[in-house]
């Protein structure tokens, strides 16, 4: 049964990110900007996103995202749920990595499912010209758990490989 209070991290991260997108979708008309901060450094927008990362993917068929976008990820989701319950390897970190990674994937996947018009991103940054990019891709707070949660996890396995190889 301890194994299994990681999820309620996963519960918190799936709940903050539903919440924000139903009042960015309430609130804020579509492809419109609400708030911005420091000139233009932040705004709160409203877009949806029919694709994936940087929204790849957004002109695909229908029948293609469905295959890619819900089946795919949803097929993952359950291996890295299933790993962090089973998995016997794993640190108490990872543990908590793993359980935010699974409800960034939660988060999006239901907007996938039930929205759509698309995953609602709202969230936006200036880049400035870096990588090519006047603007970060807009994101919200599932993309967040995720990517911040994957460099983590990626910190945590380095990390444990070098101590590792110490021995």
């Amino acid at each position: 049964m301890r194994k299994y209070k990681y999820f309620l991290l996963s519960a918190v991260i799936v709940a903050a990110d539903q919440i924000t997108k139903i009042l960015v979708e309430k609130l804020i008309p579509p492809y419109t900007i609400a708030w911005s901060f420091a000139g233009d450094f932040f705004r709160l927008i409203h877009v949806k996103n029919q694709g994936v990362a940087f929204s790849m993917g957004n002109g695909f068929s229908d029948a293609l995202r469905i295959g890619l976008f819900i089946a795919v990820p949803l097929l993952v989701l359950l291996v890295v749920g299933i790993y962090l319950v089973r998995g016997k390897d794993l640190t108490n970190g990872q543990r908590w990595i793993l359980a935010a990674i699974i409800g960034g994937g939660v988060g999006n996947q239901i907007d996938r499912i039930f929205r759509p018009a698309g995953v609602v991103d709202f969230l936006d940054f200036k880049f400035y010209g870096l990588f090519g990019l006047e603007r970060w891709p807009t994101f919200n707070i599932a993309d967040a758990s995720l990517v911040v949660s994957s460099i983590l996890l990626i910190i945590l396995l380095i990390r444990q490989e070098l101590q590792m190889r110490k021995i």
